[in-house]
């Protein structure tokens, strides 16, 4: 039986964002300025539209039932739908992770609709079919809204299933992911030949590749993206440290080298929703701030991968 952790009182959660906010020099109102110029994108399929900023959980979310407590997930998850935020992405190769999800969606308050994804990673119909129900059980959903096929994993048989589920209404939306580029050219060829509404992909300004094939396939056959990695697992953050912000970024709301780097990649006028993830209510507020105001244009692009190439 899990241990139920003590939950955040409003109180020390506005604490928390004050102080926070304080420190990243945007004022605590427009962090909770739920829908004033939020920034969404359409699902291709259907024309529904999501945040920008969604929420990711790998490696930030696999923790034990017991470690919960001591962590800052139930404030990090729901800062997350304080500011708007929809699409948590999942998998079962994230360890605990869904079960940590299932876990904070019974205590968080989520008034702007809660866009549910996980993948099925597995080899064969029964074994998919089994992990895809566990997944939808651990995550306390009745309806996943996206089912992807995790790393192209056995996808002609998983296709087919999730077809079957989508016509029975037991998930939403279908898609297919990948965060290696030694598969970009069979998800190339799949993205061309077979229906689907979504695909993740590693997207950011030091790893442009997507933009040369894949995100134009996708708005080709209008398919919705994700981007996983738009921090390179850190890296971009390594590259950065101890270098001022330039002034120029004040021109789209840009407020810390971490917005820097989301307004990049939510600029791309093919990405539907990112997804970072952070264990820290810090961290998630300054993401979510940068699904909020202006992004760069095209020019401005261009000025920001050359400044980052002169660090």
């Amino acid at each position: 039986m899990y241990k139920k952790a003590p939950t955040l009182s409003r109180r020390a959660l506005m604490k928390a964002i004050c102080a926070t906010a304080a420190a990243l020099h945007i004022a605590p109102q427009e962090l909770f300025a739920a829908g004033r110029n939020k920034i969404t994108r359409a699902i291709p399929a259907t024309g529904e539209t999501l945040a920008v900023m969604g929420l990711g959980t790998s490696r930030t979310f696999d923790i034990d039932i017991d470690e919960l407590g001591q962590s800052q997930l139930y404030e990090v998850m729901q800062a997350f739908f304080d500011n708007g935020g929809q699409l948590i992405d999942s998998s079962p190769m994230y360890g605990n992770a869904e079960t940590i999800i299932g876990e904070l969606l019974g205590t968080a308050k989520n008034s702007g609709g809660l866009f549910s994804a996980t993948k099925v990673w597995s080899y064969g119909k029964a074994a998919g079919i089994e992990q895809m129900q566990r997944s939808m059980d651990r995550m306390g959903v009745q309806v996943m809204d996206l089912m992807q096929i995790h790393n192209l994993r056995d996808w002609q048989v998983h296709i087919k299933t999730l077809r079957d589920w989508k016509e029975q209404g037991k998930i939403r939306y279908t898609g297919i992911t990948t965060s290696h580029g030694r598969y970009h050219g069979e998800l190339e060829k799949i993205l061309k030949t077979v229906p689907l509404d979504f695909v993740q992909l590693s997207y950011n300004i030091d790893n442009r590749i997507a933009e040369e094939r894949l995100l134009p396939i996708a708005e080709d056959k209008g398919i919705a993206t994700l981007i996983n990695r738009p921090f390179q697992r850190g890296s971009l953050f390594r590259l950065v440290k101890g270098k001022p912000l330039p002034d120029w970024t004040a021109e789209f709301d840009c407020a810390s080298w971490g917005q820097y780097f989301l307004k990049f990649v939510a600029s791309h006028p093919t990405v539907t929703c990112i997804i970072p993830a952070t264990t820290k209510i810090k961290h998630l507020l300054d993401n979510m701030a940068a699904g909020f105001g202006r992004l760069p244009d095209a020019k401005m692009r261009q000025r920001m991968i050359r400044h980052l190439q002169s660090l």
